[in-house]
């Protein structure tokens, strides 16, 4: 319980002032780095003919974002077909299959980092650093800027201009996410995270190991030296041999695992993500990654109050998302941690404590426990982040459902930087209805009335997730391609293809892993699903912006709803829950929950 506390102050108190800081940002003041970063903007200005003072309709500035975003995605396509061809790739690794590169062309380009293959061995130190790593950064600034532009459609009265949208890319990348991801890469170099172009290096092994033609461990084979036969009860297995050496991957991962945190990216250097040794090796690295994983998410909350001028309005919004996530957390970790009869009985599961740290350790570092492999999970899948430090394929049923079901809501809980928030206004402006309706009043949101087409665009970015997610994997269940692809029969297999489609179209890109989505129909149909709740959201919150600059203020009255107390952060909860739980009920019914009870019995 210490140590959740712990984490959840830490991060509560790194983000309040980092809040504090973005506003600053977009508001173009002048912060703590102007002095150093200001002249780098201004070069950035003139290099490219960017107008500083640009004010651009939500049209203009939606055709920005979806051609920028199109750029971006026919390079990284490109550049992993044609990285055989290109210098930066030491190991000489080959392009990439078409329908796997379309994948993770869109996946980086959405924010979401969903990687159907294992990044040490199939992608160049060139596509790595040049394609992803760059995505990393511009994918992310791209959501924080969409938000940037509902803001001041909710501050702006009587308007058309919502601002630059290469004005809000270049302030956020030089001001936010360059300084955060520089400091947080030579904490990680510092703790031993590996950062270097050097090429794979093949060592010695302190313990040789006996293995099968499969490529199976043998435990208690004994090995000839003079003949190199490898015995097992002093049989001999035909095929085996002693493994002496092993490949060190190497490469710049440092550099892409401090961004990938802070941009809510997800993904990982190497295939394993952050459950590595390389990619995160000490308690302090895991610390680092972990709370990087919410912080920008949650200090947009406290940007957001300073901004509108209200700050009781972004505690407000921040005290709902803090309370799902809470629960969330406190669900996974003592399911995690006492583990179902299911998992005890026959021994199937050792939950013991002895030479452990106790409850349900697989698929779990030794090192982490249950507490910070918990903690990961419930933050990595409130926002639409998805790097892991434990397999959430072996999380017992419920550990599982949870962590679904924060991404089916929309990953509103926090979620991703400026998606998950501009998400979660528009609930908030579904919500302000319904209580405008329940009282017969007009509904009004920081004082701009929320008239018909706010309402229809809020419900477009409320169910756009829900929908790309259940279409998406109900058609995926008919594939027979895919049944082949699961680790899993039954209930929990059905849960493995729920959780790729639901970490797709959740901008997420966790999986259970085991799951084989490197065929041609899942990275197609799972590369369509993320483009597609990537950009409508941003269209409909584009759209809602255009809407809310263009009209006045209207006076707080006494029956002004208020929208900054204890009932209305119960209701902003109410109606996520309760869109969430109608959509995805009877899927989780099928998975998890028939997994779970089906234990039982």
């Amino acid at each position: 319980m210490l140590q959740y506390i712990l984490y959840l102050a830490v991060l509560v108190a790194l983000a309040i002032p980092l809040g504090g800081y973005i506003k600053k940002v977009l508001c173009g003041e002048n912060t703590i780095l102007s002095k150093v970063l200001s002249p780098c903007e201004e070069l950035v200005y003139k290099t490219l003919h960017i107008q500083k003072d640009e004010e651009m309709g939500w049209k203009t500035y939606l055709a920005s974002v979806l051609a920028f975003s199109g750029v971006g995605l026919v390079f990284v396509f490109l550049l992993q077909l044609l990285q055989g061809f290109l210098p930066g790739n030491p190991q000489g690794i080959p392009g990439t299959s078409w329908h796997l590169a379309f994948n993770t062309a869109a996946s980086f380009v959405t924010n979401t980092n969903w990687q159907a293959y294992s990044g040490e061995s199939t992608l160049s130190y060139l596509t790595q650093t040049l394609g992803l790593t760059v995505q990393n950064f511009v994918s992310a600034a791209t959501g924080i800027a969409v938000l940037f532009a509902l803001i001041r459609g909710f501050t702006r009265v009587k308007q058309q201009g919502l601002g630059s949208f290469w004005v809000d890319m270049t302030r956020i990348v030089l001001h936010i996410l360059l300084p955060l991801s520089l400091a947080l890469s030579l904490c990680l170099v510092g703790g031993g995270v590996v950062q270097t172009l050097r090429g794979a290096d093949a060592v010695q092994l302190l313990e040789p190991v006996a293995i099968t033609a499969d490529g199976e461990i043998l435990t208690d084979a004994v090995v000839d030296k003079a003949t190199g036969t490898v015995t097992v009860d002093g049989a001999p297995v035909p095929g085996a041999e002693l493994v002496t050496r092993e490949i060190v991957p190497l490469g710049p991962a440092a550099s892409q695992v401090a961004i990938k945190q802070l941009g809510t990216n997800g993904g990982g250097f190497y295939g394993v993500n952050s459950a590595h040794p390389l990619e995160n090796p000490t308690p302090f690295t895991n610390l680092l990654e972990m709370l990087s994983l919410l912080l920008i998410p949650a200090a947009l909350c406290f940007t957001f109050g300073r901004a509108v001028k209200n700050k009781k309005q972004g505690v407000a919004i921040f005290m709902a998302m803090f309370l799902m996530l809470v629960v969330a957390l406190g669900s996974i970790g003592a399911s995690e941690q006492l583990a179902p009869t299911a998992l005890t009985a026959n021994a199937a599961v050792d939950v013991s404590p002895v030479g452990q740290p106790g409850g349900n350790m697989e698929g779990k570092e030794a090192r982490f426990g249950i507490v910070t492999s918990a903690t990961w999970a419930a933050f990595t899948t409130a926002a639409s982040n998805g790097s892991v430090n434990s397999m959430h394929d072996s999380y017992t049923p419920l550990g599982g459902m949870v962590q679904m079901l924060q991404m089916q809501l929309g990953e509103v809980i926090f979620g991703g930087v400026g998606c998950g928030l501009y998400g979660m206004l528009a609930f908030a402006i579904l919500t302000v209805f319904i209580a405008g309706l329940m009282v017969g009043r007009t509904p009004e949101f920081l004082g701009k009335k929320i008239e018909p087409f706010e309402m229809k665009w809020s419900v477009v970015v409320c169910l756009a997730t829900p929908l790309v997610i259940l279409v998406g994997s109900g058609i995926a269940a008919l594939v027979p391609e895919v049944v082949n692809s699961l680790n899993n029969s039954g209930p929990h297999g059905f849960s493995e293809l729920l959780y790729a489609y639901t970490s797709g179209g959740g901008n997420n890109g966790s999986a259970f892993a085991g799951f084989n989505a490197n065929t041609v129909f899942l990275n197609v149909s799972i590369g369509l699903v993320m483009l597609f709740a990537r950009f409508l959201p941003i269209v409909g919150t584009l759209a809602i912006a255009g809407s809310l600059v263009q009209k006045k203020k209207i006076a707080v009255t006494a029956g002004t709803l208020s929208t900054t107390n204890g009932m209305f952060v119960f209701l902003l909860i109410f109606v996520v829950l309760l869109i969430g739980a109608l959509s995805f009920f009877p899927a989780l019914a099928l998975g998890p929950l028939a997994e779970f009870f089906g234990g039982m019995a």
